[in-house]
Protein backbone atom coordinates (compact mmCIF):
# COMPACT_ATOMS: atom_id res chain seq x y z
CA UNK A 1 0.00 0.00 0.00
CA UNK A 2 1.04 3.56 -0.64
CA UNK A 3 1.48 4.92 2.90
CA UNK A 4 4.41 7.42 2.87
CA UNK A 5 4.69 7.88 -0.89
CA UNK A 6 1.77 10.33 -1.05
CA UNK A 7 3.91 13.45 -0.73
CA UNK A 8 5.90 12.43 -3.79
CA UNK A 9 2.77 11.62 -5.73
CA UNK A 10 1.20 14.96 -4.83
CA UNK A 11 4.31 16.82 -5.95
CA UNK A 12 4.31 15.10 -9.32
CA UNK A 13 0.62 15.79 -9.81
CA UNK A 14 1.03 19.56 -9.90
CA UNK A 15 0.45 20.83 -13.40
CA UNK A 16 -0.87 17.61 -14.87
CA UNK A 17 -3.03 18.61 -17.82
CA UNK A 18 -5.69 17.11 -20.00
CA UNK A 19 -3.09 16.44 -22.70
CA UNK A 20 -1.02 14.38 -20.25
CA UNK A 21 -3.87 11.95 -19.80
CA UNK A 22 -3.89 11.03 -23.47
CA UNK A 23 -0.65 9.08 -23.09
CA UNK A 24 -1.59 7.24 -19.93
CA UNK A 25 -0.44 3.66 -19.52
CA UNK A 26 -3.73 1.83 -19.56
CA UNK A 27 -3.58 -1.84 -18.67
CA UNK A 28 -6.90 -2.99 -20.13
CA UNK A 29 -6.92 -6.46 -21.57
CA UNK A 30 -6.43 -6.37 -25.34
CA UNK A 31 -9.72 -6.62 -27.23
CA UNK A 32 -10.08 -9.93 -29.04
CA UNK A 33 -12.98 -9.16 -31.40
CA UNK A 34 -14.05 -6.20 -33.51
CA UNK A 35 -17.01 -5.63 -31.18
CA UNK A 36 -14.70 -5.56 -28.17
CA UNK A 37 -12.37 -3.15 -29.94
CA UNK A 38 -15.29 -0.87 -30.68
CA UNK A 39 -16.46 -1.02 -27.03
CA UNK A 40 -12.90 -0.42 -25.79
CA UNK A 41 -12.60 2.74 -27.87
CA UNK A 42 -16.08 3.95 -26.96
CA UNK A 43 -15.52 3.59 -23.21
CA UNK A 44 -12.14 5.30 -23.25
CA UNK A 45 -13.46 8.16 -25.37
CA UNK A 46 -16.40 8.53 -22.98
CA UNK A 47 -14.08 8.70 -19.97
CA UNK A 48 -11.89 11.22 -21.79
CA UNK A 49 -14.88 13.40 -22.75
CA UNK A 50 -16.10 13.58 -19.15
CA UNK A 51 -12.62 14.08 -17.60
CA UNK A 52 -12.94 10.97 -15.47
CA UNK A 53 -10.38 8.26 -14.89
CA UNK A 54 -10.96 4.73 -13.69
CA UNK A 55 -11.94 1.25 -14.74
CA UNK A 56 -15.15 -0.43 -15.82
CA UNK A 57 -16.22 -4.00 -16.48
CA UNK A 58 -18.73 -3.91 -19.30
CA UNK A 59 -21.05 -6.90 -19.56
CA UNK A 60 -22.79 -7.50 -22.87
CA UNK A 61 -24.86 -10.62 -23.48
CA UNK A 62 -23.16 -12.35 -20.56
CA UNK A 63 -19.60 -11.62 -21.67
CA UNK A 64 -17.56 -9.31 -19.38
CA UNK A 65 -14.88 -6.98 -20.76
CA UNK A 66 -12.72 -4.84 -18.49
CA UNK A 67 -11.54 -1.46 -19.81
CA UNK A 68 -9.44 1.12 -17.98
CA UNK A 69 -8.33 4.67 -18.66
CA UNK A 70 -5.78 6.89 -16.96
CA UNK A 71 -3.67 6.41 -13.87
CA UNK A 72 -4.57 4.80 -10.57
CA UNK A 73 -1.53 6.59 -9.14
CA UNK A 74 -0.30 9.39 -11.35
CA UNK A 75 2.82 10.14 -9.29
CA UNK A 76 4.16 6.60 -9.68
CA UNK A 77 2.70 6.11 -13.19
CA UNK A 78 0.63 3.10 -12.14
CA UNK A 79 -2.17 2.67 -14.63
CA UNK A 80 -5.76 1.93 -13.83
CA UNK A 81 -6.29 -1.76 -14.44
CA UNK A 82 -2.82 -2.71 -13.23
CA UNK A 83 -2.69 -6.14 -11.61
CA UNK A 84 -1.18 -4.42 -8.57
CA UNK A 85 -4.20 -2.16 -7.88
CA UNK A 86 -7.30 -2.89 -5.82
CA UNK A 87 -10.09 -0.31 -5.60
CA UNK A 88 -12.35 0.90 -2.79
CA UNK A 89 -15.89 -0.34 -3.40
CA UNK A 90 -17.40 2.09 -0.84
CA UNK A 91 -21.10 1.33 -0.34
CA UNK A 92 -21.07 -1.43 -2.94
CA UNK A 93 -19.84 -3.53 0.00
CA UNK A 94 -23.20 -3.36 1.74
CA UNK A 95 -24.81 -6.11 -0.35
CA UNK A 96 -21.93 -8.41 0.61
CA UNK A 97 -22.58 -7.79 4.31
CA UNK A 98 -26.30 -8.34 3.80
CA UNK A 99 -25.61 -11.58 1.91
CA UNK A 100 -23.57 -12.92 4.82
CA UNK A 101 -26.49 -12.15 7.14
CA UNK A 102 -28.79 -14.21 4.88
CA UNK A 103 -26.26 -17.05 4.91
CA UNK A 104 -26.33 -17.01 8.71
CA UNK A 105 -30.12 -16.91 8.82
CA UNK A 106 -30.09 -20.11 6.75
CA UNK A 107 -27.28 -21.77 8.69
CA UNK A 108 -28.66 -21.12 12.18
CA UNK A 109 -32.17 -22.34 11.43
CA UNK A 110 -33.38 -24.80 14.09
CA UNK A 111 -30.46 -23.98 16.40
CA UNK A 112 -30.24 -21.91 19.57
CA UNK A 113 -28.64 -19.16 17.43
CA UNK A 114 -31.61 -19.03 15.05
CA UNK A 115 -32.73 -15.60 13.87
CA UNK A 116 -34.63 -14.03 10.98
CA UNK A 117 -35.20 -10.62 9.43
CA UNK A 118 -37.77 -10.02 12.18
CA UNK A 119 -35.43 -10.64 15.13
CA UNK A 120 -34.91 -7.58 17.32
CA UNK A 121 -31.30 -6.47 17.49
CA UNK A 122 -31.46 -6.06 21.28
CA UNK A 123 -30.30 -9.71 21.30
CA UNK A 124 -26.85 -8.50 20.26
CA UNK A 125 -27.02 -4.84 21.33
CA UNK A 126 -28.84 -4.73 24.68
CA UNK A 127 -27.43 -1.29 25.46
CA UNK A 128 -28.32 0.30 22.12
CA UNK A 129 -31.05 2.92 22.13
CA UNK A 130 -34.35 1.60 20.72
CA UNK A 131 -32.84 -1.82 19.98
CA UNK A 132 -35.99 -3.51 21.29
CA UNK A 133 -37.88 -2.02 18.34
CA UNK A 134 -35.31 -2.40 15.57
CA UNK A 135 -35.13 -5.64 13.58
CA UNK A 136 -32.35 -7.16 11.52
CA UNK A 137 -34.45 -6.32 8.48
CA UNK A 138 -34.65 -2.67 9.54
CA UNK A 139 -30.86 -2.49 9.47
CA UNK A 140 -30.70 -4.15 6.04
CA UNK A 141 -33.29 -1.79 4.55
CA UNK A 142 -32.12 1.39 6.34
CA UNK A 143 -35.44 1.71 8.15
CA UNK A 144 -34.06 1.52 11.71
CA UNK A 145 -34.68 5.21 12.31
CA UNK A 146 -30.96 5.65 13.04
CA UNK A 147 -29.77 9.04 11.83
CA UNK A 148 -26.38 9.25 13.58
CA UNK A 149 -23.68 10.71 11.35
CA UNK A 150 -19.87 11.06 11.20
CA UNK A 151 -18.96 7.46 10.36
CA UNK A 152 -16.94 8.77 7.38
CA UNK A 153 -15.34 11.72 9.19
CA UNK A 154 -11.79 10.48 9.69
CA UNK A 155 -11.10 10.43 13.43
CA UNK A 156 -7.41 9.68 13.00
CA UNK A 157 -7.51 6.42 14.96
CA UNK A 158 -7.02 2.96 13.48
CA UNK A 159 -9.78 0.96 15.17
CA UNK A 160 -10.17 -2.76 15.62
CA UNK A 161 -13.46 -4.15 14.32
CA UNK A 162 -14.81 -4.41 17.86
CA UNK A 163 -13.80 -0.87 18.78
CA UNK A 164 -15.28 0.63 15.62
CA UNK A 165 -18.61 -1.09 16.34
CA UNK A 166 -18.53 0.07 19.97
CA UNK A 167 -17.96 3.64 18.77
CA UNK A 168 -20.99 3.42 16.48
CA UNK A 169 -23.20 2.17 19.32
CA UNK A 170 -22.11 5.09 21.50
CA UNK A 171 -22.58 7.53 18.66
CA UNK A 172 -26.13 6.28 18.00
CA UNK A 173 -26.99 6.53 21.70
CA UNK A 174 -25.78 10.13 21.74
CA UNK A 175 -27.69 11.11 18.59
CA UNK A 176 -31.30 11.85 17.75
CA UNK A 177 -33.31 9.12 16.05
CA UNK A 178 -36.38 8.95 13.86
CA UNK A 179 -39.22 6.46 14.20
CA UNK A 180 -38.48 2.88 13.23
CA UNK A 181 -39.81 2.24 9.74
CA UNK A 182 -38.66 5.54 8.25
CA UNK A 183 -35.91 5.33 5.63
CA UNK A 184 -32.56 6.96 6.33
CA UNK A 185 -29.53 5.71 4.38
CA UNK A 186 -26.89 5.32 7.06
CA UNK A 187 -23.58 3.45 7.37
CA UNK A 188 -24.34 2.73 11.02
CA UNK A 189 -26.92 0.12 10.02
CA UNK A 190 -24.37 -1.98 8.17
CA UNK A 191 -21.65 -1.55 10.76
CA UNK A 192 -24.13 -2.98 13.28
CA UNK A 193 -24.77 -5.87 10.88
CA UNK A 194 -21.02 -6.53 10.81
CA UNK A 195 -21.19 -6.75 14.59
CA UNK A 196 -24.04 -9.26 14.41
CA UNK A 197 -21.97 -11.42 12.06
CA UNK A 198 -19.15 -11.32 14.62
CA UNK A 199 -21.42 -12.27 17.53
CA UNK A 200 -23.31 -15.06 15.75
CA UNK A 201 -20.16 -16.75 14.43
CA UNK A 202 -17.67 -15.92 17.17
CA UNK A 203 -15.28 -14.87 14.38
CA UNK A 204 -14.30 -11.51 12.95
CA UNK A 205 -16.13 -9.95 10.04
CA UNK A 206 -12.84 -10.28 8.14
CA UNK A 207 -12.64 -14.04 8.79
CA UNK A 208 -16.24 -14.46 7.67
CA UNK A 209 -15.60 -12.38 4.56
CA UNK A 210 -12.59 -14.52 3.64
CA UNK A 211 -14.36 -17.85 4.07
CA UNK A 212 -17.83 -16.88 2.80
CA UNK A 213 -16.94 -14.64 -0.13
CA UNK A 214 -13.29 -14.65 -1.17
CA UNK A 215 -12.65 -18.39 -0.96
CA UNK A 216 -16.09 -19.33 -2.30
CA UNK A 217 -15.45 -17.33 -5.47
CA UNK A 218 -11.66 -17.83 -5.62
CA UNK A 219 -11.12 -14.08 -5.71
CA UNK A 220 -7.50 -12.99 -6.14
CA UNK A 221 -7.57 -9.20 -5.67
CA UNK A 222 -10.39 -8.68 -3.20
CA UNK A 223 -9.59 -7.69 0.39
CA UNK A 224 -10.72 -5.76 3.39
CA UNK A 225 -8.45 -2.73 3.72
CA UNK A 226 -6.35 -4.14 6.54
CA UNK A 227 -5.73 -7.31 4.53
CA UNK A 228 -4.28 -5.65 1.42
CA UNK A 229 -0.90 -7.40 1.00
CA UNK A 230 2.47 -5.88 0.21
CA UNK A 231 2.92 -5.37 -3.49
CA UNK A 232 -0.73 -4.40 -3.95
CA UNK A 233 -1.81 -0.77 -3.71
CA UNK A 234 -5.13 1.00 -3.45
CA UNK A 235 -5.43 3.97 -5.84
CA UNK A 236 -5.13 7.70 -5.36
CA UNK A 237 -8.29 9.72 -6.00
CA UNK A 238 -8.16 12.92 -8.03
CA UNK A 239 -10.40 15.84 -8.89
CA UNK A 240 -11.14 17.40 -12.26
CA UNK A 241 -13.98 19.71 -13.22
CA UNK A 242 -13.12 19.71 -16.90
CA UNK A 243 -9.79 21.45 -16.64
CA UNK A 244 -6.56 19.91 -15.44
CA UNK A 245 -6.45 16.23 -14.57
CA UNK A 246 -4.98 14.56 -11.49
CA UNK A 247 -5.59 17.46 -9.10
CA UNK A 248 -6.28 17.48 -5.34
CA UNK A 249 -4.87 13.99 -4.78
CA UNK A 250 -6.21 12.02 -1.84
CA UNK A 251 -6.56 8.42 -0.70
CA UNK A 252 -8.30 6.15 1.79
CA UNK A 253 -6.42 6.25 5.07
CA UNK A 254 -6.21 3.23 7.33
CA UNK A 255 -8.00 5.17 10.07
CA UNK A 256 -11.00 5.94 7.84
CA UNK A 257 -11.27 2.39 6.51
CA UNK A 258 -11.18 1.01 10.04
CA UNK A 259 -14.23 3.09 10.99
CA UNK A 260 -16.62 1.46 8.50
CA UNK A 261 -16.35 -2.35 8.67
CA UNK A 262 -19.12 -3.95 6.66
CA UNK A 263 -20.10 -0.62 5.13
CA UNK A 264 -17.11 0.63 3.13
CA UNK A 265 -13.78 -1.13 3.84
CA UNK A 266 -13.94 -3.63 0.95
CA UNK A 267 -11.36 -3.24 -1.83
CA UNK A 268 -11.66 -5.15 -5.07
CA UNK A 269 -11.57 -4.88 -8.86
CA UNK A 270 -14.46 -4.35 -11.24
CA UNK A 271 -14.16 -7.84 -12.72
CA UNK A 272 -14.07 -9.51 -9.31
CA UNK A 273 -16.98 -7.41 -8.06
CA UNK A 274 -18.93 -8.62 -11.08
CA UNK A 275 -18.14 -12.19 -9.96
CA UNK A 276 -19.58 -11.29 -6.56
CA UNK A 277 -22.76 -10.03 -8.19
CA UNK A 278 -23.11 -13.27 -10.14
CA UNK A 279 -22.43 -15.24 -6.97
CA UNK A 280 -25.32 -13.54 -5.19
CA UNK A 281 -27.80 -15.66 -7.11
CA UNK A 282 -26.00 -18.60 -8.73
CA UNK A 283 -25.57 -20.62 -5.52
CA UNK A 284 -21.95 -19.66 -4.85
CA UNK A 285 -22.89 -17.13 -2.16
CA UNK A 286 -26.69 -17.13 -2.30
CA UNK A 287 -29.35 -18.92 -4.32
CA UNK A 288 -31.92 -17.08 -6.44
CA UNK A 289 -34.45 -17.56 -3.64
CA UNK A 290 -31.97 -16.15 -1.12
CA UNK A 291 -31.35 -13.10 -3.30
CA UNK A 292 -35.08 -12.56 -3.57
CA UNK A 293 -35.33 -12.75 0.24
CA UNK A 294 -32.44 -10.28 0.54
CA UNK A 295 -34.09 -7.72 -1.71
CA UNK A 296 -37.72 -8.16 -0.53
CA UNK A 297 -37.55 -7.85 3.24
CA UNK A 298 -40.77 -6.98 5.04
CA UNK A 299 -39.20 -3.76 6.31
CA UNK A 300 -38.52 -2.48 2.79
CA UNK A 301 -40.18 0.88 2.03
CA UNK A 302 -38.16 2.08 -1.00
CA UNK A 303 -36.46 0.46 -3.99
CA UNK A 304 -33.49 -0.18 -1.68
CA UNK A 305 -33.10 -3.41 0.28
CA UNK A 306 -30.14 -5.53 1.31
CA UNK A 307 -27.53 -3.31 -0.31
CA UNK A 308 -29.15 -2.99 -3.75
CA UNK A 309 -31.78 -0.91 -5.49
CA UNK A 310 -34.19 -2.80 -7.76
CA UNK A 311 -35.44 -0.72 -10.68
CA UNK A 312 -37.55 -0.98 -13.80
CA UNK A 313 -40.01 -3.60 -12.54
CA UNK A 314 -37.10 -5.39 -10.84
CA UNK A 315 -35.30 -6.15 -14.10
CA UNK A 316 -32.33 -4.03 -12.95
CA UNK A 317 -30.20 -3.91 -9.82
CA UNK A 318 -27.89 -1.06 -8.89
CA UNK A 319 -25.88 0.60 -6.14
CA UNK A 320 -23.69 3.70 -5.89
CA UNK A 321 -20.85 4.46 -3.51
CA UNK A 322 -18.47 7.24 -2.53
CA UNK A 323 -16.35 8.20 0.47
CA UNK A 324 -16.65 11.60 2.15
CA UNK A 325 -13.89 14.02 1.23
CA UNK A 326 -12.41 11.78 -1.46
CA UNK A 327 -12.97 11.76 -5.21
CA UNK A 328 -13.91 8.13 -5.76
CA UNK A 329 -17.20 7.12 -7.33
CA UNK A 330 -18.40 3.52 -7.66
CA UNK A 331 -21.51 2.42 -9.54
CA UNK A 332 -22.94 -0.93 -10.50
CA UNK A 333 -25.99 -1.34 -12.70
CA UNK A 334 -26.76 -4.78 -14.07
CA UNK A 335 -29.77 -6.62 -15.36
CA UNK A 336 -30.89 -8.93 -12.56
CA UNK A 337 -29.84 -11.94 -14.65
CA UNK A 338 -26.29 -10.45 -14.75
CA UNK A 339 -26.21 -10.63 -18.55
CA UNK A 340 -25.80 -6.92 -19.30
CA UNK A 341 -24.55 -3.84 -17.46
CA UNK A 342 -21.50 -2.27 -15.86
CA UNK A 343 -19.39 -2.23 -12.73
CA UNK A 344 -17.57 1.12 -12.75
CA UNK A 345 -14.91 2.38 -10.33
CA UNK A 346 -13.77 5.97 -10.90
CA UNK A 347 -10.73 7.48 -9.20
CA UNK A 348 -10.99 10.91 -10.84
CA UNK A 349 -14.32 12.73 -10.68
CA UNK A 350 -15.79 16.17 -10.06
CA UNK A 351 -17.43 14.83 -6.88
CA UNK A 352 -20.94 15.04 -8.38
CA UNK A 353 -22.81 11.73 -8.20
CA UNK A 354 -25.16 12.45 -11.10
CA UNK A 355 -22.29 13.49 -13.37
CA UNK A 356 -20.55 10.20 -12.60
CA UNK A 357 -23.74 8.30 -13.39
CA UNK A 358 -24.03 10.20 -16.67
CA UNK A 359 -20.71 8.62 -17.69
CA UNK A 360 -21.95 5.17 -16.80
CA UNK A 361 -25.30 5.69 -18.46
CA UNK A 362 -23.67 6.58 -21.79
CA UNK A 363 -21.88 3.25 -21.63
CA UNK A 364 -25.04 1.42 -20.59
CA UNK A 365 -26.95 2.88 -23.51
CA UNK A 366 -24.16 1.72 -25.81
CA UNK A 367 -24.36 -1.82 -24.40
CA UNK A 368 -28.11 -2.23 -24.74
CA UNK A 369 -30.22 0.85 -25.61
CA UNK A 370 -33.46 1.56 -23.74
CA UNK A 371 -32.75 -1.06 -21.07
CA UNK A 372 -31.13 0.82 -18.19
CA UNK A 373 -31.95 3.81 -15.99
CA UNK A 374 -29.89 6.98 -15.71
CA UNK A 375 -30.11 7.29 -11.93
Amino acid sequence: MKRKFIALAAALVIGASASTALSTASVSAAPTTSNQTEMYNFVRNTFKKHYVRGIVTVVKDGVPQTISYGYAWYGKRIGNGSKNVTYPSASLQKVVTAAMIVQLINETKNTDQSFTQNTKISRWYPNLKNANNITVGNLMSHTSGITATQTEIDRGVVYSEADSIDWVVKNINASKADSVGNYHYNNSNYILLAGIIRQVTGKSYEDNFESRIVKKLNLQRTYLYQGIPKGITDPISYYSNGGKNYQQSSYVKASLASQIPGAGNLFTTTDEYYKIQVGLSDGSILSKDDFYYLTHLKSKVTDYCGGMYLRNKETLKSAYGSLYGLHFGTWVQLTTDNQNGIVMFLNQTNDVENDEKDVGYEILQHIKPNTFVSR
